[in-house]
């Protein structure tokens, strides 16, 4: 018979992971961003919302959060949804817009520089040095005091220095703007208590300075349109026009940077879902497409660490593309401090969850069909908590596994198989790309399992192919005991086979990055894969099955001298 004692759950501190994440943030400049990374449904970001942002916020601290997921309203707790359990990529809803993004993303910045400008660490010479080191902003200033009403503005000798040049601009752009607007940003609406006119038209000047410098950016991406356009068309790249894409929120990141003081200003920044970035939809030819843009932005807060130091930054990601191969792409294995985590062990959690949300015989059943993933243990506990779940069992006879088995179908159905179509759709790409000479040639080695797609563009004998891969592989990974270590032999192969690739995508399976082995995210999703291959099979007609095994045969995959360690438990 089901308790139905109801218990609210809470929020259980990480003493560890959150004593790294503090250490971090406590310095006031360094060198490397930090990642914090794992499967999905471990806690990274209930850590960061509901454990450490109030802190990272009381006294000289100030962090910007920006969550690039938000958009997302289907799969978005903001919009009472929840977060998927499949990768962003493999989601029903489309990718948000690259500008929309790119918004979110200059407006934290920018009230994080209005609050350095309203605590006096950043003034209009501060923005003028920082902007004149990387641009030639001469020309783009001319050209806005020219487009500006005021004639006096208009007539400006050739010889004026860039400094002075400044000045003139930052007093006609004045004239533009809403004074209530500028007063209102530093919070001067009313006569600031304590400030003279002299300090009051300084933070005034400051706040007029950084709208200007943000035209003056605004007019040369214009000038740029053009060229990236061309690009676009053409499939060329220009890394100078790529950079240029995030000119206005690295020119507030090393502001804010150079702002920084121990004790008395410290801005942070937290990226949340940074991969949502790269897969955003790009609307405008004339930009620069979302990977581009992504590349770009992390090369620029790359090289603002190494040659001068950033403010502390940490991309929050479930991607597993961030916990190995971001590193080697981006130059070295040591180029990001690596923080992963992986939730609590089943011993961790038996310490949390008994005898508050699940007896010890519950406890022992989770632990062995969905493991300790703290998400799972949540919309279990939610599930058998329910009054709705409660009302349509019969409550004499019901058990605990009726839940369990409720669960396991609900992921099933709304995760799993979902995710393998997706990944069956990315196999049937590849096929495609592979008749039309798309894929290297060292990608279909000999011996390679996947080395003979169909010589066809028939979706039908696509889709057949695809899906024989796809069990191929699974089969493979049930035999290898849901572990495969990729950096066993040094080769990488793991990496070449276009259905590990496509289940690493979906978000299926992750790639941890130490020890460094492929697995399912979950025990839980573990047991839906073998669900899966097991149903495929059934369904199969004698022609389909005996393609299947004629695959295994002679071209299968096997991967278990990749297999995990004797011993190790996830």
């Amino acid at each position: 018979m089901l308790n139905t004692s109801k218990k609210a759950w809470r929020i259980i501190p990480r003493p560890l992971l959150e004593t790294v994440l503090n250490n971090h943030v406590q310095h006031h400049r360094v060198h490397q961003p930090l990642i914090l990374h794992g499967p999905r449904g471990v806690g990274k970001t209930t850590v960061i919302l509901d454990r450490l942002l109030e802190n990272w916020n009381k006294g000289p601290h100030l962090t910007g959060y920006v969550d690039f997921a938000q958009p997302i309203k289907d799969h978005h707790p903001s919009h009472n949804a929840s977060f998927p359990w499949s990768s962003w990529y493999s989601c029903s809803s489309p990718p948000p817009p690259l500008s929309l993004l790119n918004t979110h993303l200059e407006k934290c910045l920018e009230s994080m520089a209005e609050r350095g400008i309203e605590l006096g660490q950043i003034n209009s010479h501060q923005i003028f040095t920082t902007l004149n080191k990387w641009h030639g902003i001469s020309h783009t200033l001319r050209h806005i005091m020219k487009s500006s009403t005021n004639s006096s503005s208009r007539a400006v000798s050739s010889k004026v220095s860039a400094s002075a040049l400044w000045d003139k601009a930052v007093f006609a752009f004045s004239a533009k703007l809403d004074s209530k607007e500028v007063e209102g940003v530093v919070g001067l609406e009313g006569d600031k208590k304590g400030l003279s006119v002299e300090e009051m038209s300084y933070l005034k000047e400051a706040v007029v300075a950084l709208r200007l410098a943000k035209e003056v950016i605004r007019v040369q991406q214009q000038w740029r349109a053009t060229a990236i356009a061309d690009l676009n068309r053409t499939g060329g790249f220009s890394r100078s026009l790529a950079n240029s894409a995030v000119d206005w929120p690295c020119l507030l990141l090393e502001l804010l940077s150079a702002a920084s003081e121990m004790n008395h200003f410290q801005p942070k920044l937290v990226i949340n879902n940074i991969e949502v970035l790269k897969n955003a939809i790009s609307t405008n030819d004339s930009a620069v497409c979302a990977p581009t843009y992504h590349d770009s932005l992390i090369w620029r807060i790359i090289s603002l660490g190494a040659n001068e130091m950033c403010l502390p930054i940490i991309l929050v990601t479930s991607d597993s593309y961030y916990s190995y191969r971001a590193y080697i792409d981006f130059g070295f294995p040591d180029i990001f401090v690596s923080r992963e985590t992986f939730g609590w062990s089943p011993n961790e959690g038996k310490l949390h969850m008994v005898p508050d949300y699940f007896s010890a015989s519950e406890w022992t059943t989770v632990t062995e069909v969905l493991g300790a993933n703290s998400r799972h243990l949540f919309e279990l506990h939610a599930l058998k908590e329910s009054d709705l779940y409660l009302s349509m069992m019969d409550h004499i006879r019901s058990t605990f596994e009726d839940i369990v088995d409720a669960y396991l179908a609900y992921l099933q159905i709304t995760v799993v198989n979902p995710a393998m179509d997706k990944a069956l759709s990315l196999l049937q790409k590849f096929a495609l790309d592979a008749n039309n000479g798309k894929i290297p040639k060292d990608k279909l080695r000999f011996g390679a399992p996947w080395r003979h797609p169909p010589q066809t563009d028939d979706p039908s004998r696509c889709s057949e192919w695809a899906k024989v891969q796809l069990m191929d592989f699974v089969q493979s990974l049930v035999n290898s005991e849901f572990g495969l270590n990729y950096f066993a032999d040094c080769s990488l192969e793991i990496f070449d086979d276009p259905s590990a690739v496509a289940l690493l995508e979906v978000g299926v399976l992750y790639a941890q990055r130490d020890p460094s082995f492929i697995r399912p995210v979950s025990r839980g999703m573990q047991r839906c894969l073998v669900r899966w291959l097991v149903q495929e099979q059934l369904q199969m007609n004698w022609f389909s099955s005996l393609r299947f095994r004629w695959q295994r045969l002679f071209r299968g995959r096997y991967y278990r001298h990749l297999m995990l360690q004797v011993g190790y438990k996830y």
